[in-house]
């Protein structure tokens, strides 16, 4: 008899933290995450993440959104992570409409997939990656988050934790930007270093911005613009651009992805197992960048569980030019659910079962603030 779902816990913390995480659109000033446990009938059971970072009630909000309504549709369904995903889209979409809330019930149903993916894998007594058809465990990395204060201070103790590439945040004033790329590259030499504008610009401004960071040579120019302006708009800035673009993060949706890679105007990829359709919905991005010759990056900004999620997400379907997202910012319900050792810019993944990672529900309540 195939196994059915029988329960989904909503696990939400607040962890405090001594110094504001700050981008152009605004600040967190502790740190969130919602994790979501999927147990099935025959024992077996999985770990999936929410995208919870905003707004200030996002985590409390998606974990009411979980319980209400996500949990009665999963009461003694398959396991099978694509039959639930097409289930639950077909299910929720005209209510996200009505609610106006397409966005946190794509990222509650991406953190299901999640969990049922890591549930599979665990079954089947294999790390996801390989599980997923992945051929090695080591994935590349970056330093994510530094910015806009104490960039190089941070960048240099990343580099000796092991990482090789950087993300410097961007957006907050051309003197300023200038002034810490300036110095990050001063300081690092040429290592890789990417920014990120989190959709700071307009479109008719965007390229002199862009223009004022070319001369320290970006690896990628992160979400200069909304990611919600039409292509024409991704295309314009490509075309005068010295540097490549990368977005993916605010895309939501097979048809918008679709849409994004097909239009010409991006290099690099970057899908959130989070945000939007968890392993199933991103590796049909990372397949469609793939056959456009297009750099697949998985966005991730949160806690331990969606980040082990995305790194075993781009260990099955990156390339040999492919980086995972590492937040450099301090964050307990990271750090104390996905440990990890940084080598020349690589982590190597744990032979362990699914995504390899287990919270400590008990422990996580020592420093985090439960709901």
């Amino acid at each position: 008899m195939e196994p059915l779902i029988d329960a989904l816990e909503c696990h939400v913390f607040r962890a405090p933290i001594e110094v504001p995480v700050a981008n152009a659109f605004g600040a967190m000033t502790n740190r969130p995450a919602l994790f979501l446990r999927v147990a099935a009938s025959d024992g077996a059971w999985g770990w999936g993440e929410v995208f919870c970072n905003f707004p200030q009630v996002g985590a409390e909000h998606r974990a009411r959104l979980a319980r209400s309504i996500f949990e009665p549709l999963l009461a003694k369904t398959t396991c099978r992570p694509e039959v639930v995903a097409s289930m639950l889209e077909e299910r929720t979409r005209r209510l996200a409409l009505q609610c106006g809330e397409p966005g946190p019930f794509a990222q509650v149903a991406a953190a299901i997939d999640q969990a049922l993916w890591d549930m599979s894998a665990r079954r089947a007594n294999e790390p996801l990656w390989r599980f997923l058809g992945g051929s090695s465990a080591r994935v590349a990395v970056y330093a994510s988050g530094i910015g806009p204060n104490d960039v190089v201070d941070v960048a240099l103790l990343k580099r000796a934790e092991g990482y090789r590439a950087f993300k410097l945040k961007v957006g907050f004033g051309d003197e300023r930007d200038v002034a810490n790329l300036r110095d990050l590259r001063e300081a690092l030499g040429n290592a890789t270093i990417m920014t990120d504008a989190n959709q700071a610009w307009r479109p008719q401004d965007a390229a002199r911005h862009i223009e004022q960071i070319a001369p320290f040579a970006p690896h990628w120019v992160e979400e200069p613009i909304a990611a919600d302006e039409p292509p024409s708009a991704w295309r314009d800035l490509a075309s005068s651009s010295a540097v490549p673009l990368a977005a993916g993060e605010n895309i939501r949706g097979r048809a918008a992805f679709e849409q994004a890679i097909d239009c010409g105007a991006l290099r690099f990829v970057q899908p959130d197992v989070g945000k939007w359709g968890g392993i199933t919905g991103c590796r049909a991005v990372a397949q469609r960048a793939a056959e456009r010759s297009l750099t697949c990056c998985p966005h991730w900004l949160g806690g331990g569980v969606g980040l082990a999620a995305s790194l075993h997400f781009i260990a099955a379907f990156g390339t040999s030019s492919s980086y995972a997202e590492v937040d450099a910012n301090p964050n307990p319900l990271r750090e104390n659910v996905c440990p990890m050792k940084v080598e020349e810019g690589t982590v190597t993944l744990a032979d362990l079962p699914g995504i390899g990672v287990e919270p400590d529900i008990g422990r996580l309540r020592e420093f985090a603030v439960p709901w």
